[in-house]
């Protein structure tokens, strides 16, 4: 019998505040990413929505778009993935202009439009069929993990897809940037980490 391959690691980074919200935050955005070699992760997984509000303020794609990437196998950067089974995703070529990703892909279901998967092809952007009308994360994990090798996968998103995740009991670390904010401003004063893993973290209220 054939044992099954290991599935990637699998992190949950979040920028929050001391109540542990993330919509209203504007958090230290510098910050956040200097922590992300942390993991050395293989693959940045994003949801659509975040991509979405980044594309808001991007410029429209040209005909460089349509060309085939010059992929480097030396390259050691993170593939990102962003997460779209309704195909609304249309800003990839900004994302591959960043320089922070080797190569992009999209994570599609069954369910997703053909005329996006068409789209996609078009500009040469892999598409990971993984579900039926939803995306399967266990699925999804094991072709990140044959496709590109991946050992480790940082998921940078919201809510909606670390619950995804965190319910299918695939999720094997979550860290947490918290930022000295409850609707007033904070100032961290003293923290100590106490038995069964509780942390005591008092505040002073920045006047």
């Amino acid at each position: 019998m054939k044992r099954a391959k290991r599935l990637p690691r699998v992190i949950v980074y979040n920028a929050v505040s001391v109540d542990g919200r993330f919509d209203w935050l504007t958090p230290d955005i510098g910050q956040f990413y200097s922590l992300t070699p942390t993991w050395k992760e293989d693959v940045t997984l994003v949801g659509s929505n975040t991509m979405l509000v980044a594309a808001a303020s991007e410029s429209p794609e040209d005909e460089e778009a349509l060309k085939p990437p010059k992929r480097d196998p030396r390259d050691k950067r993170p593939v990102v993935v962003v997460v779209d089974t309704r195909g609304r995703v249309r800003n990839w070529h900004t994302l591959r202009k960043a320089g922070y990703w080797r190569e992009v892909a999209a994570l599609c279901s069954r369910a997703t439009p053909q005329e996006y998967r068409d789209y996609l092809k078009k500009r040469h952007i892999d598409c990971i069929v993984a579900g039926k009308d939803r995306i399967d994360p266990r699925a999804a994990l094991a072709k990140l993990s044959e496709r590109y090798g991946a050992k480790t996968v940082r998921i940078d998103s919201g809510g909606t897809l670390n619950g995804v995740f965190l319910r299918a009991g695939l999720v094997d670390e979550v860290s947490l940037l918290v930022h000295p904010n409850l609707v007033i401003d904070l100032k961290l004063a003293y923290v100590e980490q106490l038995k069964n893993s509780l942390v005591w973290m008092r505040y002073k209220v920045v006047r």
